[in-house]
């Protein structure tokens, strides 16, 4: 009942910009929230030592930007959410002690903090309580490749997942796309979702912001993969975005959309050459001097409030 009372909220808000548009979206919601279901991968039960998780790469993106940075673009997933609560409640949360035991997890998801059971892992790196960056508004990915090729080389975990931010808005590629906290909403440009809904952006516009955004983060993935040791390495994503399809924009919960649920599911190895040492670099933050972590204002931020 919830779900459909804040369903027609938002409805009411668009109408104000977006017209029959706003109508359009509504159906469209319901339609692939009641009536339409996807048959879904269970990503953890899959062979991998490193899982990489992209925060809101859809399948195409990754298919039309992965090839130039030699990854295999063919294969894909559906995934279990539309969201990145949706995804981590399906992955981690059926999974006993004895399964995450063996399991490290290195999140920038601020959304670790409320939907996951931190004593069930090997360890948790949350990097987004000292890696965020408010000029920003997100975690930028060499953060997580520092903790995550740190937590590599100092934890005896038989699988790791390493949980990057990017290509989720705000692009760290765009002006436009610097994030938006509450106190400032109003006085600061809209999400990108609204800016395509209400026409201040067009669909070339925001999927080059998209685009440039998953290069940026997998320049990141190459460093991770050479400095960490895991044979089978699996690159894929917790969910898509939607940019119009059906009348929808975005990711939320429950939406059985192809284009927000196809996920990239690239396969690949890596391999510690000793290269990247985190600390000389200095990438990684100094518990000492780091920021509070208001999760609320982080996750406003990245758009979820």
């Amino acid at each position: 009942m919830n779900e459909a009372v804040s369903l027609v909220d938002e409805t009411v808000k668009n109408l104000r910009g977006a017209g029959f548009g706003a109508v359009r979206e509504f159906v469209s919601r319901s339609y692939l929230r009641y009536a339409r279901t996807l048959d879904a991968d269970d990503m953890f039960a899959e062979e991998w030592d490193m899982l990489v998780v992209l925060d809101a790469c859809r399948a195409d993106l990754w298919a039309e930007t992965a090839g130039d940075f030699g990854y295999p673009t063919e294969e894909t997933r559906v995934s279990p959410g539309g969201t990145s609560t949706e995804w981590l409640d399906a992955t981690f949360g059926p999974r006993s002690p004895d399964e995450l035991g063996d399991v490290g997890y290195v999140t920038a998801n601020p959304y670790s903090a409320s939907h996951i059971d931190h004593d069930a892992f090997a360890f948790v790196e949350e990097v987004w309580r000292d890696g965020w960056d408010d000029d920003v508004g997100t975690t930028p990915p060499r953060q997580v490749t520092a903790a995550a090729v740190r937590a590599a080389r100092t934890h005896d975990a038989d699988r790791l997942v390493v949980h990057y931010m990017q290509p989720h808005f705000p692009s760290l590629a765009d002006d436009r796309d610097d994030g938006i906290a509450l106190d400032d909403f109003g006085d600061e440009s809209l999400s990108v979702w609204e800016d395509l809904r209400f026409g201040n952006r067009t669909v070339d516009e925001v999927w080059d912001a998209y685009r440039k955004n998953l290069e940026l983060v997998l320049e990141d993935v190459d460093l991770l993969r050479s400095n960490v040791d895991a044979g089978r390495t699996v690159v894929t994503a917790d969910h898509g975005n939607a940019v119009g399809e059906k009348g929808l924009y975005g990711h939320a919960a429950g939406i059985a959309l192809p284009e927000l649920r196809t996920v990239p599911w690239a396969v690949t190895t890596a391999t510690d050459e000793g290269e990247y040492d985190p600390v000389a670099a200095g990438d990684l933050v100094d518990a000492d001097e780091s920021v509070d972590a208001d999760v609320e204002s982080r996750l406003e931020q990245l758009g979820y409030r």
